[in-house]
């Protein structure tokens, strides 16, 4: 499954950068995470709930930063294992480019699944996923609205 998409931020890249790389802040921004923390300078261990169509499960991830070229891009790779539900794992090219409006990044995203996952179906699962990004960066970009209003305000 792939899943593409990006999204204009109103703060300059290096801010947009640090937050991309602050365990709190995605933590903040990621639906269902409940943990998110950093295990070295270039890996995350998290723990998140997803409910995807008929199937709800705790995942345990691990993710890893690679190909790290800050404060322009990365690829975060992971793996989450979600019990009897299966697993997810994949892999996702973020890069930031300035633009007069603030920070554009734009994502590309591949993703497998297994177990029972995978039973249910692509749509569904691909429908979940994509809810899941598009709540995460709508967050993300809220982060830093209410940034702007208290350095404003």
């Amino acid at each position: 499954m792939e899943m593409n998409g990006e999204f204009v931020i109103d703060a300059n890249q290096a801010s947009v950068w640090a937050a991309l790389n602050d365990p709190d802040v995605l933590k903040a921004c990621l639906p269902g995470c409940e943990v998110m923390e950093r295990t070295s300078d270039n890996s995350f261990e998290a723990s998140m709930s997803a409910k995807i169509g008929p199937v709800k499960a705790k995942f345990q991830s691990e993710m890893t930063l690679e190909d790290v070229q800050a404060p322009v891009s990365y690829v975060i790779t992971g793996q989450g294992k979600g019990g009897a539900a299966g697993f997810a794992k994949g892999r996702a090219r973020v890069v930031l480019t300035e633009v007069s409006e603030g920070t554009k990044l734009n994502y590309d995203v591949e993703m497998q699944v297994g177990g029972k996952l995978a039973q249910i179906g692509s749509r569904l699962v691909s429908g979940a996923a994509r809810k899941i990004a598009d709540q995460f960066f709508v967050r993300f970009a809220e982060q830093f609205a209410s940034a702007n209003d208290s350095a404003h305000g």
